[in-house]
């Protein structure tokens, strides 16, 4: 099983929550999205966290995993889109024609950060060049034209003016210690009006397993579902949630699934996948194994 660090994972790593029905062997990868490559090309995990969007590329791929209804992390996103102290952007409909770093096209955080561009200021994706420091974890995707490789780092390429702004949000620095700056000024505003729009959080990473360890021992992912969702229950602090704690969830609830959906519609929009796949297709084989 390959997860990261989080609140809700500790319990099962420590052995202090116990998992019915199997002994998991926890692989020690950091970050964790090194994970998802191996994951997906090799399936050299039975479990493993995954990016929303590299999963639905795997779907699009037809790789033989499942999803399950356990949301690992997210957040919203318009803040993650930002630029150098005193850069050229006033406004973000200023990106249209120019170059803006993340460090994978196919990065989740990359495709939540285009679809509120094109929502909130009808910036389509291909109206930009897409400055990338790595491929994607699905081999098969080829990316578009206006997607572009470098062997530099991104933040470095944001301060020498290579890019005008890139996906790594106001808390990234650089070694000086200069603090980015969000391009969406407005951001606190515009994503309280995107959640009350959908009515959900999007979603970064959610935990899937391979398709012949779900049909061949139900009960071990069963024990694994379980142990994890009551971590997750107990993880989460009375009184008020930030965002980040309202995004982990599970369960097919209205929340997760229309979360989904839109991950599903922005990366259509954004050619990162072509099947025609629902939400609730997404599923189907955790219902059909394990139950709803």
């Amino acid at each position: 099983m390959a997860v990261r660090n989080y609140a809700h994972t500790t319990p099962l790593k420590t052995g202090e929550r116990e998992v019915e029905n199997c002994r998991l062997d926890f692989a020690d990868i950091d970050p964790i999205y090194q994970a998802f490559a191996p994951m997906v090309r090799e399936l050299k995990f039975d479990v493993s966290e995954m990016a929303i969007a590299t999963y639905l590329q795997a779907r699009d791929e037809g790789k033989e995993i499942s999803l399950l209804p356990v949301v690992m992390n997210g957040d919203f996103h318009h803040h993650s889109l930002s630029q150098w102290p005193g850069g050229p952007i006033r406004h973000p409909k200023e990106l249209v024609g120019r170059r803006v770093g993340v460090r994978a096209y196919t990065q989740t955080t990359g495709l939540w950060v285009r679809g509120a561009l094109k929502e909130d200021h009808g910036i389509e994706a291909d109206q930009i060049t897409w400055v990338t420091t790595e491929g994607p974890h699905v081999a098969e995707y080829v990316e578009p034209p206006y997607v572009e490789r470098t062997s530099g780092k991104i933040v470095d390429l944001l301060r020498d003016g290579d890019i005008a702004a890139a996906v790594l949000g106001p808390v990234a620095i650089d070694d000086d210690g200069a603090r980015l700056v969000p391009v969406i000024q407005n951001w606190q505003e515009a994503e309280r009006a995107w959640a009350e729009r959908h009515a959900t959080v999007p979603i970064n990473h959610m935990l899937t397993v391979r398709t012949d360890v779900l049909k061949d021992d139900p009960q071990a992912v069963r024990g694994i579902y379980d142990a994890l969702t009551a971590s997750i229950d107990a993880a989460r602090p009375d009184g008020p949630l930030t965002s980040r704690q309202r995004a982990v969830r599970y369960g097919l609830s209205d929340s997760l699934m229309a979360a989904l959906r839109l991950a599903i519609r922005y990366a259509r929009e954004q050619g990162l996948i072509r099947s025609e796949f629902t939400a609730e297709d997404l599923f189907a084989d955790f219902t059909r194994y394990v139950g709803a």
